[in-house]
């Protein structure tokens, strides 16, 4: 859909399951405050993309992206989540700390910068630089409105690990108790606790492989990203926002994972990419579930 010039506050029934064409900043004005139950994007990085959004200078980024995270803000619930990929470029030599001054202002506009996940493209391919070497991760970072967020940790375990095997074979006395870390942290383990468990909580690294099948849009990331995320962060029918969608990979993955979507963008022409991937998953899910019956 197209958001109309009207100013009247838009449902939620007109915005759900739909891709608006418009700056996130406009639309997003029209939406009721505590509306989103996650919000996970990939924005247009500072100088690139130029070809497709115009490109915004490292040093007007967060002058730029300020008014827009100011309604991520209102328009997200208090027990919601906000999750922002992006990473900094390098200027004249050395890394530019927009993210960084980003994270500091967010801080400032009411946001709790919760956690840092690491987004580990585990297929980039080789390159060298005359400084440096080649961008192999990227920040996922998280924000919240608050200390207390719905958070579903049981629904991204993972397989225990072959570390297992000779770690838990033959436990001394200190591993059956919580042992307390010798450097003072206050932070302990009882390593015994892993006896006999065949799924564990995850680290904050992702070991993801970036996006190739889709060749219609400059910055893609693969659908297991945001799909890590809604699974951790939300529920069947949970409502969630990508204020700067692209080809539509949240909107992939919410459609996969029986979630309910907004995508935002300027382009139109993304929307018929992202419709046409709707479509095929759709039909994906329809010769599924008659393969199973």
């Amino acid at each position: 859909m197209k958001r109309s010039e009207q100013s009247a506050m838009l449902t939620i029934e007109q915005i759900e399951n739909q891709y608006i064409i418009d700056d996130c900043k406009d639309v997003l004005a029209n939406v009721e405050d505590d509306t989103f139950d996650l919000i996970i994007t990939s924005p247009p990085y500072a100088d690139r993309r130029k070809g497709t959004y115009g490109g915004i200078h490292p040093d007007k980024y967060v002058e730029w992206f300020l008014p827009r995270s100011e309604q991520f803000l209102r328009v997200l619930k208090p027990t919601g989540t906000f999750i922002l990929n992006i990473k900094e470029l390098s200027v004249d030599g050395q890394r530019h700390t927009y993210v960084l001054d980003l994270i500091k202002v967010f801080k400032d506009q009411g946001w709790l910068w919760t956690e840092e996940f690491i987004w580990h493209k585990k297929n980039t391919y080789p390159g060298k630089w005359p400084n440096r070497f080649r961008d192999a991760w990227e920040r996922c970072l998280q924000f919240n409105k608050q200390r207390k967020f719905n958070m579903y940790q049981e629904a991204v375990m993972v397989p225990v690990g072959d570390w297992a095997k000779d770690r838990l074979a033959n436990l001394s006395e200190k591993d059956k108790i919580r042992d307390i870390s010798a450097v003072g942290s206050g932070f302990g383990k009882n390593i015994s606790n892993w006896l006999d468990r065949k799924m564990v909580y995850p680290t904050n690294v992702l070991h993801l492989a970036t996006e190739c099948g889709n060749k219609n849009h400059s910055a893609v990331f693969p659908v297991a990203l945001p799909s890590w995320f809604i699974r951790l962060f939300t529920l069947e029918g949970d409502l969630v926002l990508d204020p700067f969608a692209g080809s539509g990979t949240t909107a992939v993955a919410c459609k996969q994972l029986n979630r309910n979507y907004v995508m935002i963008d300027v382009k139109e022409e993304y929307r018929q990419i992202a419709e046409e991937r709707l479509s095929d998953a759709v039909q994906l899910e329809l010769k599924t579930s008659i393969r199973e019956r």
